[in-house]
């Protein structure tokens, strides 16, 4: 299974705002566009989408930015990822041409258990996880330098 552009994309947002301290300035979408390597205009489809799941808070105007949601640091990455990517068929027996096989095919429903696992697998990691131990501190590392960040 793979996932979408816009779910690893999402993630990393929601990692990279994962390290604010709270000492560190709120960056702006463009800032952080730059930070996770994106263009601006994904990375504001992102935030928004993020901020409709509840994860991601962003405020206008001076002393504005992004941030994640109180409590959003134990938000389940499997959760956040079945958001993001729906939840849908890995192959598409229903799309035109249709699979002649659709009506008696057993791949189908294994494919649906194997997606299963892998989100599965994902449920007991949340947000906060992805940047504990030496993950957090290289990602701020990776930011220091850029103007406005420690």
């Amino acid at each position: 299974m793979r996932l979408t552009r816009f779910t690893d994309l999402a993630l990393r947002v929601a990692m990279r705002l994962a390290v604010l301290d709270g000492t560190q300035e709120q960056p702006t979408a463009r800032q952080v566009a730059a930070d996770v390597a994106a263009p601006f205009t994904h990375v504001a489809k992102v935030v928004s989408r993020l901020r409709h799941a509840g994860v991601v808070e962003a405020r206008r105007g001076r002393g504005g930015g992004l941030a994640l949601a109180p409590g959003a640091g134990e938000i389940s990455v499997g959760w956040l990822v079945r958001e993001l990517e729906g939840i849908g068929d890995v192959v598409g027996c229903e799309e035109e041409p249709a699979c002649p096989l659709r009506g008696e095919c057993r791949l189908r429903g294994e494919l649906r258990k194997a997606q299963e696992a892998f989100y599965a697998t994902l449920d007991p990691v949340t947000i906060g996880d992805l940047v504990e131990g030496p993950q957090g501190p290289v990602l701020v590392r990776l930011l220091v330098g850029r103007p406005g960040e420690a």
